[in-house]
């Protein structure tokens, strides 16, 4: 009833995040039709890990058999790390230092679910704990993973046009998450990322000299139901160019935005030629915006 979201993923007890990350990753090297031996560069992305160390992007690697000469690492920026990897990845493959690029996600909140019930539960807990933890009620499970390469190696394929990201960083504290619980001032946090975020598509519409009014589709980071018409009446976009997943998958964290956008191709809404804008916002907090033609 408050946040609009029907339904979520769960993956069985004891499932790791470098487990799912590697069927995603699997599933889109098979997709782009490439041998994994020339990929140079694989990053995983979620907020999720296996152990604090090693990475998970280590655990995904040594586990796909990936070359030795792929470097491999994880990222960490809240729920903008998906697009942040994608950046990197981008600018290694302009300067020439890699031909292909594997992106990872794997994310598993079932034990901080359970965890935020038990402390919910408790017979002290208070209207204001509810309020507090009302966001990690809102998270769900997945797993992505995404190729990159040279638009002259994959003609194609749907192009990355270029991206841009700023930052409010005086907002660190109005989201903090430990793997038992995630504490957030939800009020807060959502008019000072949609500031953010107006602000992000004034330097966009000049850096990338793009009419946003006229994109075909927006692909965007969805929390809740509030969070995301707030966002699209803000931002002016047309409504019925915003596929929406929230309400069947929750929250997924950095997995959220690249989930849409794969289901939104799923189901037809996303056509060879489409301009599409890509938005994400993460907690600390960040906003990047990227610009693809389908």
């Amino acid at each position: 009833m408050l946040s609009g979201i029907k339904a979520r993923r769960m993956w069985k007890v004891g499932v790791e995040p470098s487990e799912v990350a590697i069927i995603a990753a699997r599933k889109a090297i098979a997709e782009a039709g490439i041998d994994k031996d020339k990929i140079g560069i694989l990053i995983n992305t979620s907020v999720c890990k296996d152990f604090i160390e090693p990475a998970v992007a280590a655990l995904v690697h040594g586990n796909l058999n990936m070359p030795e000469s792929c470097m491999n690492f994880d990222i960490s920026n809240a729920c903008l790390a998906f697009l942040n990897g994608m950046e990197i990845i981008c600018n290694m493959i302009e300067r020439g230092q890699v031909d292909y690029g594997l992106i990872v996600d794997g994310e598993g909140v079932r034990y901080v679910l359970d965890k935020t019930i038990e402390r919910l539960l408790e017979e002290d807990a208070t209207p204001d704990d509810f309020r507090d933890n009302f966001a990690t009620l809102t998270l769900g499970s997945g797993a992505v993973a995404m190729i990159l390469t040279r638009s002259d190696l994959m003609p194609d394929k749907p192009r990355l046009l270029g991206g841009v990201t700023l930052a409010a960083t005086e907002h660190n504290h109005l989201c903090k998450g430990q793997r038992e619980g995630m504490s957030t001032n939800a009020k807060e946090l959502l008019v000072a990322g949609i500031n953010l975020a107006e602000k992000t598509l004034e330097r966009a519409t000049d850096y990338l000299g793009w009419d946003f009014s006229k994109m075909d589709q927006y692909v965007i980071h969805q929390v809740s139901r509030a969070n995301t018409n707030k966002l699209v009446a803000r931002l002016k976009m047309d409504a019925k160019k915003v596929f929406i997943t929230f309400d069947e998958f929750g929250n997924i964290g950095p997995a959220s935005l690249p989930t849409t956008l794969a289901k939104a191709v799923e189901a037809g809404r996303i056509k060879k030629g489409d301009q599409v804008a890509l938005l994400g916002i993460g907690s600390g907090i960040n906003c990047s915006m990227m610009h693809v033609q389908w």
